[in-house]
């Protein structure tokens, strides 16, 4: 259970609410139904809501990932009540799902601690790295329990490819081993022979992903690249011959380089290479086919995104012609067939919004995909004539779809002459009448990364407030992806300043529109979000409260405590830290704690690895030693992010229980509030 420690003391006064979306008779199940005939005037942020944190949290199961063997759909999915553990699941033609990885075991990865490419099926049965071990280990289903094939040691393993006869297996390691930052190499195992932690392929990088092998097994390709860069700043792809004795022949790149981001590689059956590529502008889809790279599809939008983790996928083979895509296109996720021979892009039309995962056999592809109105499930679309159905949906419907707050993407002008993106999800009521003289409060979201991207699609979450009668904007600041990347680097040497104007410049908007309560305005944030957050509330003068989820105060501290993967990656978004250490202390909320003075509450798991706790508890110490109103919970055994689902109820609960207590005071009160601030400058030092 999370640690708690006593909230601050409720501020007295209860200020007035808004107009929102009414729906007469719209039913939902839980506390809090309204008919037609019982409407009442209810205030914006209190309203009854059929949404309770124990619901969303209990219901809640997410896929991971999806695979096609042998007849099969397999999928992974990651269950809260379980304390987050990640099982393996299959199922052919539809039938009842199967799960082939029970408790205890778990299919989980942790290289460069983001994880990702946890398993792969093939001839060689089930292969996984277990979370609990971090070994690797081979499932053949209804034969034996699964067989360790590396040894107990300080190695991380993920991201496999496996040859076609199932005898060796290519995969990423990550050796804890140094005292030294961990070592990322290409490692081959024999999945017949003993436990081994595989011989070295490919060793001389900061970083290695994607190995992907030909459809004989000859052939390697694999993604690399080194510090200062993260993948999508820019990376290579190599290629190599694999011989019988396990050794690499004639390695060269073909693509990619410190400007240029490559994607998921991926050999078509007929031997090419496919792959995306930003050197246009966009994440577009490209193809080496032995002797030069050429383009297959250009166009003003994404067949990429950022690699936080290991095997992501948004295109397949269909065929040797054919390729099933996905696209971004202003934030949302389309599909599409390309058919190679005419460089010929047919989208094909569904209900989808966020796309996940796909893979494709023959005439049909199978999708981890989102809908505006329901959570994950897993789709099958017939290529032939376009439709669909829904295969496998593990969470039930917590709302009817009428009930069910739908983003608007709205563009606005920021500063500097930019164009910002955003999803506003308005306040929806089940029969209750706002007040004729409010606006709602407001919730504005700052996503992490910061080179992530503000996901559209069924948020139980994102409901849980709007259908108490917040609203929610959901900002994609410059710097996010999705948008070209043009529109990515306009967070470099910026972040801290970039992406905190634009979201205050979000909220000031809605409130100049009278959309919202200007004064109810609240931010919230995780991680890099909640260096975003807490920036915001230490230089400007917008928000009224706000909720900072294993966020960033200090960022000199940020940078000597985390982990590999991202320890240079501040040097693309404020500068180096030798010779700008004033700049760095200038970015660093906590460094300027006196500027802060509304109430923050402070979410974190004690194991985190990406950003050590420390960070929080320097800023809620920093914050209570001159009396701002803070509250902090801390959460034994969770790392980035809450997988437990105890600790997912209580973080929802708790955020609303302090923004919602922070947002009842008059405006008086903010106002008071806001004239006992020193007049010094709030914003930070510019990029």
């Amino acid at each position: 259970m999370p640690r708690r420690r006593a909230p601050d003391p409720v501020p007295p006064g209860r200020p007035a609410c808004p107009q929102a979306t009414h729906l007469d008779g719209a039913r939902g199940a839980g506390e809090g139904r309204r008919t037609a005939r019982q409407q009442i005037e209810a205030r914006c942020g209190e309203w009854p809501s059929p949404l309770d944190a124990g619901a969303i949290v209990a219901g809640q199961i997410g896929l991971v990932r999806l695979a096609r063997h042998d007849g099969e759909i397999w999928w992974s999915e990651t269950r809260p009540a379980e304390g987050g553990r990640v099982a393996v699941m299959r199922s052919r033609g539809g039938a009842r799902p199967e799960e082939i990885l029970p408790a205890p075991w778990s299919a989980r990865s942790r290289v460069h601690e983001y994880g990702g490419g946890a398993w792969e099926v093939s001839a060689a049965g089930l292969i996984f790295s277990n979370d609990e071990d971090r070994r690797l280990w081979r499932s053949i289903p209804a034969t034996a329990p699964p067989r360790a094939l590396t040894p107990p040691g300080a190695w991380r393993f993920a991201d496999f490819a496996i040859t076609p006869d199932g005898h060796r297996l290519v995969c990423v390691r990550e050796d804890h081993a140094a005292p030294t930052e961990p070592a990322n190499t290409l490692v081959l195992l024999d999945v017949r022979a003993g436990e081994s932690p595989g011989s070295v392929l490919v060793g001389d990088r900061d970083f290695v992903a994607s190995p992907r092998l030909s459809p004989a097994g000859h052939h390697l390709a694999w993604l690399a690249w080194d510090h200062p860069n993260m993948p999508w700043d820019g990376c290579e792809l190599w290629l190599a011959e694999l011989r019988d004795d396990g050794t690499l022949r004639d390695p060269r790149r073909i693509a990619g380089g410190p400007a240029e981001s490559i994607f998921q590689p991926e050999w078509s059956p007929d031997g090419n290479l496919v792959f995306a590529s930003d050197r246009s502008g966009f994440w577009n889809l490209e193809c080496f086919d032995g002797t030069s790279v050429q383009p297959l599809c250009s166009a003003g939008f994404e067949f990429g995104r950022p690699q936080w983790a290991l095997g992501l996928r948004t295109f397949a083979c269909a065929g040797a012609g054919r390729l099933v895509c996905t696209w971004s296109e202003a934030g949302r996720w389309q599909l599409g067939v390309l058919e190679l021979a005419h460089r010929r892009l047919m989208p094909i039309a569904g209900p989808w919004v966020a796309i996940d995962d796909i893979v494709a056999e023959g005439d049909h592809a199978w999708l981890i995909a989102t809908t505006e109105t329901a959570a994950q499930a897993i789709f099958e679309v017939n290529l032939r004539d376009s439709s669909h159905r829904v295969l496998y949906a593990p969470t039930p419907a917590l709302l009817p779809a009428e009930a069910v707050s739908r983003p608007h993407h709205i563009e606005f002008a920021g500063r500097e002459g930019r164009t910002v993106h955003a999803h506003l999800y308005p306040p929806v009521t089940l029969g209750e009448r706002a007040r004729p003289d409010e606006r709602p409060p407001l919730r504005v979201k700052s996503h992490g990364g910061p080179t992530g991207a503000a996901r559209l699609g069924f948020d139980p979450a994102t409901q849980y407030w709007t259908s108490r009668g917040w609203a929610v904007i959901d900002v994609d600041y410059a710097g996010s992806t999705g948008y070209g990347r043009a529109y990515r680097r306009q967070l470099e040497g910026g972040w801290g300043v970039v992406d905190v104007e634009d979201c205050v410049d979000a909220a000031r908007m809605l409130a100049a529109q009278g959309t919202v309560d200007p004064g109810r305005l609240t931010i919230s944030g995780r991680s890099a979000g909640g260096y975003t957050t807490l920036c915001a509330l230490t230089f400007h003068d917008v928000f009224h409260a706000g909720a900072s989820l294993y966020g960033i105060g200090d960022l000199a501290a940020l940078a000597a405590d985390t982990h590999k993967f991202e320890s240079r990656y501040t040097d693309r978004l404020v500068a180096p830290l030798s010779g700008n250490e004033a700049l760095w202390r200038a970015r660093s909320p906590l460094h300027h704690a006196e500027r802060l003075h509304c109430p923050v509450i402070f979410l974190h798991g004690l194991d985190d690895r990406v950003v050590p706790v420390q960070q929080t508890e320097s800023m809620v110490t920093a914050l209570r030693a001159r009396g701002v109103p803070v509250e902090l919970e801390t959460f034994p055994g969770e790392g980035h992010g809450f997988r437990r689902a105890e600790n997912q109820e209580r973080a929802l609960e708790a955020e609303l229980e302090f923004l919602s207590r922070w947002t009842r005071g008059s405006a008086s009160r903010t106002q008071a509030s806001r004239a006992a601030r020193p007049a010094s400058s709030r914003r930070p030092s510019a990029p």
